[in-house]
């Protein structure tokens, strides 16, 4: 169990996420809302990668902040800036991954090959990742985020830069890893999600405007599908192209 209590995160004078509280178990959940809300910086905050000004991370009961090397080795997470080593290969990047991820040497070239499977990049392995487009650099990032059995798996807008079948491949392959993960996709696009998620939290200026099963959104907003909710709580938002770098 992942326990948000109250998050609050500020940037200078601004407030990001205020007083976040959120309860996340096993099975995959949807983080919606328009750029700007703080699906990423919400995102950074439960890799450790960034500190609340004030509440608590709790995993099983326990404040993140004192679990260290433990609670990260349960982390898988593909961010959704690309920084990555260029000159690299796939194989040499996801290597790498798995060597900071500890797994043991002699399971290294098994476990990257069936991670370039699942993203379909087996064949575009031995090229430098400089060459890759933006939608393979996102699947490399996505196959080093299940790369080792992580039992939290976090996507930050995993399908961007995709073609449409790759978005439907990923999502295929999301779905596969349900069961005993906790799994975080962030996206402002419904459609990559609807099908999938167990709950949808929607997320507007820093607060949950919502949390629940799509199918309780959709008759608690008497829409017909998730995207009519989506866009009665964010289509002014996304109309008037409110972004952020949050």
């Amino acid at each position: 169990m992942l326990e948000l209590c109250e998050i609050t995160k500020k940037y200078k004078e601004k407030t990001v996420l205020d007083a976040v509280s959120l309860k996340l178990d096993h099975g995959i959940y949807g983080l919606l809302g328009p750029n700007g809300a703080g699906k990423s910086t919400l995102m950074n905050l439960i890799t450790g990668n960034l500190k609340p000004d004030s509440g608590q991370i709790r995993w099983n009961g326990k404040d993140i902040a004192g679990l260290g090397a433990g609670y990260r080795s349960l982390l898988g997470y593909a961010p959704q800036q690309q920084g990555m080593y260029d000159a690299f290969s796939g194989r040499r990047f996801l290597a790498y991954m798995a060597a900071l991820k500890g797994i043991p040497k002699k399971q290294i070239k098994s476990r990257m090959e069936e991670v370039l499977s699942w993203v379909h990049l087996t064949e575009a392995a031995d090229r430098p990742i400089g060459t890759y487009s933006g939608g393979m650099k996102q699947r490399i990032l996505v196959a080093q985020a299940v790369l080792g059995d992580p039992e939290i798996v976090l996507l930050d807008e995993p399908t961007a830069g995709l073609d449409p079948k790759e978005r439907v491949r990923i999502r295929e392959r999301i779905r596969t890893l349900a069961g005993d993960k906790m799994i975080l996709i962030s996206t402002h696009v419904v459609s990559d999600i609807e099908s999938i998620v167990n709950e949808v939290i929607l997320l507007r200026g820093g607060t949950v405007a919502d949390c629940a099963p799509a199918a309780d959104l959709c008759r608690k907003y008497q829409a017909s599908g998730l995207e009519e909710v989506y866009m009665q709580l964010f289509g002014e938002e996304e109309k008037d192209g409110k972004t952020g770098c949050f």
